[in-house]
């Protein structure tokens, strides 16, 4: 199925919303967990709620529309697809976290900065998995 220019934009405009979304429970998740996991450890449990929170967002939102096979294979896809996108996200992340006194001691900067470094390719991801919408 083709795409018109302005089923694209609406498509990332609704994804950057998404991610923008995501962006808040992963700093959550990671402030929350960071005193027993540490920066690393938490950050890894902040990616993987902001990942979930993403994938329904956007099957339900941004990619809506009929969908076919398992409702749990499209979540195990995504992940995995989006496992790419969280390499790219954390290894910023660390890298920030080496590299800034600031960004050690306030890790959001981190996950900000990895976030938006890891949204183009994750955004291409979902919109390949997320087959037969509308959006």
């Amino acid at each position: 199925m083709r795409f018109t220019l302005l089923q694209r934009f609406r498509s990332l405009i609704l994804f950057c919303i998404s991610g923008g979304l995501a962006l808040f429970v992963d700093i959550g998740v990671l402030y929350v967990s960071r005193p027993w996991l540490g920066s690393y450890g938490g950050r890894v449990l902040s990616f993987l709620a902001a990942a979930t929170f993403t994938w329904l967002f956007n099957r339900n939102i941004t990619f809506k529309g009929p969908k076919e096979g398992s409702v749990l294979k499209e979540y195990l896809t995504y992940l995995s697809s989006m496992a790419v996108g969280g390499a790219i996200n954390y290894g910023t992340y660390a890298a920030c976290i080496q590299a800034f006194e600031m960004v050690r001691h306030q890790p959001e900067w981190g996950v900000a900065i990895g976030s938006v470094v890891a949204m183009g390719f994750n955004f291409m991801s979902a919109r390949r998995i997320m087959k037969g919408t509308k959006a």
